[in-house]
């Protein structure tokens, strides 16, 4: 298993940036493919962007193109630099870790989950 905290969360204007970060403590940081997924209030959980070991990035059409997702190994940590945010993209925000072959894009792909940050866009 691994630990994983989720920081950088807060509230924005519309059109204004944030950076989440997700720091990861256990099992080995370099091979896993790393997700961030994001939650709003009454809707399912919905994938956004993920990275695979070998930095592979593939991202959800709703923040193709606004958002980053990035990893640094040596500090066991992966980023999501959100850019041009939307009311739309309020929602309580995860960073996942799953280990394998193969790059996950949906919740039960996932392994170990983080607690949460919230994002707040407003209008």
């Amino acid at each position: 298993q691994v630990q994983l905290v989720e920081s950088g969360g807060g509230l924005v204007q519309a059109g204004g940036s944030l950076r989440l970060s997700c720091a990861a403590s256990g099992r080995t940081f370099s091979s896993s493919h790393m997700g961030w997924f994001r939650q709003a209030p009454g809707k399912e959980r919905e994938f956004i962007a993920v990275i695979s070991w070998s930095r592979i990035t593939y991202y959800s059409d709703s923040v193709k193109g606004r958002f980053t997702i990035s990893r640094d190994n040596a500090k066991n940590t992966v980023y999501l630099q959100m850019n041009s945010l939307k009311p739309e993209d309020t929602a309580l925000y995860y960073c996942a870790a799953r280990w394998g072959s193969t790059i996950g894009f949906e919740v039960g792909d996932f392994a170990s989950w983080g607690q949460g940050t919230q994002v707040t866009v407003s209008s």
